[in-house]
């Protein structure tokens, strides 16, 4: 056997709780990765509707209906 192979249950109950501890870091370092990832996200989707809203304004076209998002200004 290995040198890091258990001797005594108290040396697996230790490599167990030191496992489960690294286990337990690596999925929070990832959730926080993943959450930072859709704040990011999030905060480039309200600036590009921000854009939009500004170049549709720039450009004279009037608001889309919620109904069928055709422009207000094509509408018969």
């Amino acid at each position: 056997m290995a040198e890091t192979d258990p001797k005594t249950v108290q040396d697996l109950t230790s490599m167990v709780q030191t496992l489960l501890q690294q286990m337990g870091d690596t999925y929070q370092t990832a959730s926080h990765r993943i959450i930072g990832r859709i704040d990011d996200t999030s905060r480039h989707r309200d600036n590009l509707e921000n854009s939009v809203a500004d170049l549709t304004t720039q450009a004279g076209v009037e608001g889309l209906e919620d109904e069928d998002k055709i422009p207000t200004t094509q509408k018969s």
